[in-house]
């Protein structure tokens, strides 16, 4: 990683500077952005390979910015929330963010969290022959059709592209493997995929669903995978009928 390059989009110098630091010791290049505009301006150069935005920003809406970046680049995005900002983290992932920070942080687990994205989009970029790269012994399952490298986080289509499957979704997807033909309330799912304290509101639930299927369901409006248990939640249906390909024991 060390020619990776991280865009630190910031309306605070000294946040940006206490991130630049941190992450060129650790031999990251990084550039440095204070609003959107700016950010617009670093993508018409050498594009990043990361980029960590803080989603209050003094003069424009972070969110708008997750939005675009989804809609033109594969780049992953760590988000910078205040402490009790919940619904800013509910937003962003629904947005697509892959991570989010909380302010005050320590810039050790600011590293980490860029480290476990990097290596996560790293499993997805081909190889010199164009096939998805992945780790040796890895764990990988069949699902209707897609190819699922647990160890890369890593979701191929039933056309063999790999899907654009964001960190929070692909936790839901695993919070599922991990329980086929287990109706999981909503609770429990976001128990499963990171603590109660994650998203602790209904709908954010039935929106990373609907997302998900949309993703990997063959007709999303006829969900055969993630099927609806009335009054109770989610299920991984029997018609899914995951099939471990190299760890019989990953599930």
């Amino acid at each position: 990683m060390a020619e990776r390059h991280i865009l630190v989009v910031d309306d605070d110098p000294k946040i940006r500077t206490l991130l630049r630091n941190c992450f060129e010791t650790d031999g990251f290049q990084v550039s440095e952005a204070g609003d959107a505009s700016d950010v617009e301006e670093a993508f018409r150069g050498q594009a990043p390979d990361l980029v960590t935005l803080d989603i209050n920003l003094a003069g424009d809406n972070g969110f708008d910015i997750v939005r675009n970046l989804r809609r033109s680049h594969d780049v992953p995005v760590i988000m910078v929330t205040g402490k009790d900002d919940v619904i800013d983290r509910v937003v962003g992932l629904e947005l697509g963010a892959d991570d989010y920070i909380t302010k005050p942080f320590h810039v050790r687990e600011m590293l980490a969290r860029v480290r476990s994205v990097m290596r996560r989009y790293s499993g997805r970029k081909p190889d010199e022959n164009g096939a998805p790269a992945t780790g040796d012994g890895s764990a990988k399952l069949g699902l209707d059709g897609l190819q699922i490298d647990l160890d890369q986080m890593c979701l191929h289509g039933r056309d063999h592209q790999i899907s654009d499957l964001t960190a929070a979704d692909f936790k839901l997807l695993k919070a599922f493997i991990d329980n086929p033909n287990r109706a999981l309330s909503r609770d429990r799912l976001m128990d499963l995929i990171d603590g109660p304290q994650w998203v602790p509101l209904d709908r954010t639930i039935d929106n990373q669903v609907a997302r998900l299927r949309r993703k990997i369901e063959r007709d999303p409006s006829h969900p055969l995978l993630i099927k609806t248990i009335r009054g109770v939640g989610y299920m991984l249906t029997v018609a899914a009928n995951p099939i471990a390909q190299d760890r019989p024991s990953a599930l």
